[in-house]
């Protein structure tokens, strides 16, 4: 078995000590992934400018770990008001998937409310 290796993405970090995302042979397992900006590290208060910084964090931690968003088999989303930020959601899913042919599984939850992050993600990727 080959040994699990923490995977750090630029521009993201929790503030626990817990990794991006976690890798053992050809898979590899996301943390939840916020909406902060990948420059400032601040939370926008806008849900669709989360959402973009979302699709920026997946990108990125994909690639540190040595792969890219083709090896991404399944997302899925916690959103405060799914039906407000759908369009966002779509419109992003479908810059990062554009071949209708070739996109990951997604399920997309109910989150609640009363947090600063309106919408928060983790990801499954199979590499090779």
């Amino acid at each position: 078995m080959s040994k699990r290796k923490s995977i750090e993405a630029p521009g993201f970090s929790h503030a626990n000590p817990i990794p991006a995302a976690s890798r053992i042979g050809d898979i590899m397992m996301s943390s939840v992934i916020s909406g902060r900006d990948p420059a400032s590290g601040e939370m926008p208060d806008d849900q669709a400018q989360q959402i973009i910084n979302i699709f920026s964090h997946i990108g990125s931690t994909v690639e540190a770990a040595g792969g890219s968003t083709d090896d991404i088999i399944k997302i899925t989303f916690w959103v405060d008001d799914a039906a407000a930020g759908r369009a966002a959601l779509n419109g992003e899913w479908v810059k990062m998937f554009p071949d209708e042919e070739s996109r990951p599984a997604r399920h997309t939850l109910s989150a609640g409310g009363g947090r600063p992050g309106q919408v928060t993600c983790d990801f499954i990727a199979v590499f090779g």
